[in-house]
């Protein structure tokens, strides 16, 4: 399509004028692009002004969207090589960095999230995570040859059939790099369910499917509400969901899916703890410490939202935290000096809120925080807010809150550390920092989950990455990421 072709499908944002809103009135459906008869008022949570009216999927969208991929997956798509399928993945994937500065500003515009964030975001996880699967696609599906008692036998991957990505607001472009690229390089189909805060970086997204060439019915993206994803999750077609979200949104998964037992992966968030021992060096630690614990405002499945500290050395831990918090820059998503943005919705302001205040009530101090920001009457800002004096048990140390707060947890010696640290119902994620590699490593594998990190925060999405306990189970990224959405079949030769 030429830049004046381009330029009459797209509309200038009604807020950030300077930006233009991809195909408002379309959707991809089967890799094509089709009018719908819904549509969504898009509202910027900055401003809490509208923003653009999109097209909305329907659940007749969602319909045509499963019986195109169930068209595609009897179709050649499977069938190529794996050099095949990765040169049109590829071809996306360069597509999408191609567009990274302007994906970062729509994602500030719907989602509230600073570009300063975006482009960190983009740069080590979306991108490490599409490439890491193109460079590991070839190891991941090899072919391996064994003898047996009764014959040789082969073992091949064959891919898992039309595959349903359900992706969260605070990640968009990761998710494409942990779920949708891999299971494309398998050999799947994708049905991409994204978050309505989603609507117009999934539309950037759309057009670069569309310009990879990828066959008819191989790839859907539908920005859609709860309505259009209980529809798909039920639909006969679907043989794999990737779901990230929440445990009970997977619970209602599996009840709604239970009669066909399509295969799951779930990623379900987590409290991650950061275990700082009794040698850290807070100079050396701070800077990723805030930033594991903040960036996106803690709209991140793994932010550190439980720093556990030494009894002795509790107060000038607080203190240092409390007065890096303070100076984080708080503002437009859009300006590059933005450190910390609103929450993406009223739902997610409103909760937060509620979490602090009711963790007030119980007896929780504020250090910072805890509030609406002076200065941002409209809007969905909530301050970085630190809370101490909270009990291991509170629902504040205890339950995701997904919004800027983190409880300062006291711990008596290493064991009581490795205790609180386990001791919720999530296992997605956590960070040691200590000056002794060796006895931080020693902790690290005490504590029961996915990742850890050691002196910084993560995952990477290098590697496989996942949870246990009620954070889920699968493994997201890495050849092993590419892995989940194949079948293992024997070829045996007598």
């Amino acid at each position: 399509m030429t830049k004046s072709e381009t330029e009459s499908k797209s509309r200038k944002l009604a807020v950030a004028g300077d930006l233009w809103v991809p195909r408002p009135d379309e959707l991809l459906v089967g890799g094509e692009w089709q009018r719908t008869a819904a549509s969504i008022a898009l509202v910027s949570p900055a401003t809490e002004e509208a923003v653009a009216e999109l097209a909305a999927p329907t659940t007749e969208d969602a319909d045509a969207a499963v019986a195109a991929a169930t068209d595609a997956f009897a179709g050649p798509w499977p069938r190529w090589t794996v050099a095949q399928r990765s040169e049109v993945v590829g071809k996306f994937c360069t597509l999408l960095e191609a567009r990274l500065e302007e994906i970062g500003e729509l994602w500030a515009v719907e989602a509230g999230i600073p570009v300063r964030w975006g482009r960190t975001l983009h740069r080590f996880a979306a991108k490490t995570a599409w490439q890491t699967a193109l460079a590991s696609v070839e190891e991941a599906l090899a072919p391996e040859v064994r003898a047996t008692p009764v014959g040789e036998v082969r073992i091949e991957r064959e891919p898992v059939g039309p595959v349903l990505a359900i992706m969260p607001y605070n990640g968009p472009l990761p998710t494409i790099g942990s779920k949708v690229v891999p299971a494309l390089l398998a050999g799947a189909p994708v049905i991409v369910k994204a978050a309505p805060e989603s609507a117009l970086t999934m539309r950037v997204v759309s057009e670069c499917a569309v310009a990879a060439g990828f066959p008819p019915g191989v790839l859907s993206v539908l920005p859609a509400g709860l309505e259009v994803s209980r529809h798909l999750v039920a639909a006969p077609g679907i043989e794999m969901i990737s779901f990230t979200g929440g445990p009970r949104a997977a619970a209602d998964i599996l009840r709604e899916s239970a009669d066909r037992l399509p295969r799951t992966v779930f990623e379900l968030g987590g409290k991650s703890p950061a275990v700082l021992l009794d040698d850290v060096d807070l100079d050396t630690c701070l800077r990723a410490l805030v930033a594991g614990a903040m960036s996106g405002s803690g709209q991140v499945c793994a932010t550190l939202s439980r720093i556990l500290v030494p009894r002795g050395r509790h107060d000038e831990i607080t203190a240092v935290l409390a007065a890096a918090y303070r100076k984080l820059r708080i503002g437009d998503p859009r300006s590059k000096e933005t450190e910390h943005g609103p929450l993406a919705n009223r739902a997610a302001y409103d909760r937060t809120r509620r979490f602090v205040d009711e963790a007030v009530e119980r007896g929780a101090r504020v250090e910072t925080g805890g509030r609406r920001p002076e200065g941002f009457a409209a809007g969905w800002f909530y301050e970085p807010t630190l809370l101490t004096g909270v009990a291991e048990d509170d629902p504040v140390a205890q339950q995701e809150v997904f919004g800027p707060v983190t409880v300062v947890l006291p711990y008596s010696d290493v064991d009581d550390a490795v205790r609180i640290a386990n001791g919720t119902e999530y296992g997605l994620a956590a960070s040691v920092f200590t000056a002794d590699r060796q006895r931080g490593l020693a902790v690290a594998r005490r504590i029961r989950a996915g990742s850890v990190a050691l002196n910084t925060f993560g995952p990477t999405m290098a590697a496989p990455f996942g949870g246990v306990k009620r954070s889920g189970w699968g493994r997201e990224c890495g050849p092993e990421g590419i892995r989940e959405f194949s079948e293992t079949k024997q070829l045996l030769v007598g």
